[in-house]
């Protein structure tokens, strides 16, 4: 089967038994578009299917040999990021990052939930880089692709270790979550706050908890991501609070009162993404929807499509998180409207630079006094 053939697939087609996904966000499995053949569950008359067992979660080691991933895309405010573990076991159904385990040969349905990898090298691979006699610091985003506070880090603790280099050398850093779980860095982050070297956004697409759970089956409920919030602000560090994505149709009457709540939690700006369903997420997402949401699933995907031309998604650069027309124009205007009256709406300053110390430098200059 081809990939063309692949991502042609009806939804639904594929979609596991409840009892082998119970706690995920993907309906289904499907090969990734790179692979050669197609591979999927079937009944033979002999109940053979239920003896398959539950999806659980695999961690396997990625032997990453570089950690810094650059971009240079318009609409994305960082050029590096550095994402520890590929995978994410929150399982969020609109997940951009769920084609990118096509590249692993993996699906982007379960397998992206399931079938993680941690890069256990990564702050060794980043005090190397910082070391490079080149290398010129500039905020880096952790996080940009899966988060970085997925379960997996309460032992793992990747995360942490990278914070605790770029505490070290005084490195600017932006953390992208959705877990209650980046409240144990504080003891790192609030001394590098104070020298204006970190901030972080949390992410809150509903305040439904009905809805976070089908939709964000792992993740932080959104009671716990605001508590998250206001302790970080408790601590001095600058919080950004994302609305992200917005669903038409089914999350965007939220904006206002997100918004509300996150100023109340002490956030100190705001912003937002529309829903996007790149590749194997326009199957993944409907297979969801027909789910979870049936009586609005045809509502959701009419709007999503009068903002991308008809279609489920514009990649272009300035439309693919924003979308364009008339529903589009509202979101925006109404999210600014209400940034405004709430003190959300203020200027986001650079984090420093100036500051950074090469790994090594410190104890070299020790030496010459």
């Amino acid at each position: 089967m081809t990939s063309r053939e692949l991502q042609n697939l009806q939804p639904g087609k594929h979609v596991v038994d409840i009892d082998r996904r119970r706690g995920r966000g993907a309906r289904s499995n499907a090969t990734g578009r790179f692979e050669k053949d197609s591979h999927e569950a079937y009944d033979d008359g002999w109940e053979s299917l239920a003896e398959l067992d539950a999806f659980k979660t695999e961690v396997f080691e990625d032997a990453a040999k570089s950690i810094i991933a650059r971009n240079d895309s318009p609409d994305i405010s960082f050029d590096g990021s550095i994402n520890p573990y590929r995978g994410c076991e929150h399982g969020c159904i609109y997940c951009y990052a769920r084609p990118s385990h096509c590249y692993l040969g993996h699906s982007a349905g379960l397998d992206f939930e399931t079938k993680l990898y941690a890069k256990t090298d990564a702050a060794k691979l980043l005090e190397r880089e910082f070391a490079k006699p080149g290398y010129k610091p500039s905020t880096l985003a952790l996080g940009g692709n899966t988060d970085p506070y997925q379960p997996i880090e309460r032992q793992r603790r990747i995360t942490r270790s990278i914070l605790e280099v770029m505490a070290k050398t005084n490195h600017p850093v932006g953390i992208i979550t959705k877990s209650a779980l980046v409240a144990r860095d504080i003891d790192i982050l609030q001394p590098m706050a104070e020298k204006e070297l970190a901030r972080v956004a949390v992410s809150i697409t509903t305040l439904d908890r009905r809805v976070a759970r089908a939709m964000e089956p792992r993740a932080a409920t959104p009671s716990r991501r605001l508590e998250t919030v206001q302790r970080l602000a408790d601590a001095g560090i600058p919080v950004t609070v994302m609305v992200a994505p917005i669903i038409p149709g089914l999350t965007d009457h939220e904006i206002e009162p997100i918004l509300e709540a996150a100023s109340k939690a002490g956030a100190r700006d705001a912003g937002y993404v529309l829903l996007r369903l790149p590749l194997e997420i326009k199957a993944l997402f409907r297979e969801w929807l027909a789910e979870e949401f049936p009586g609005r699933a045809e509502r959701v995907i009419s709007l999503l499509q009068s903002m991308h031309g008809g279609r489920d998604y514009t990649p272009e650069f300035g439309l693919r998180q924003r979308g364009r027309g008339p529903y589009a124009t509202q979101i925006a205007m109404r999210f600014r409207l209400a940034k405004n009256r709430l003190g959300l709406a203020g200027e986001r300053r650079d984090l420093r630079t100036d500051l950074f110390e090469k790994p090594g430098d410190r104890g070299k200059q020790l030496k010459l006094l």
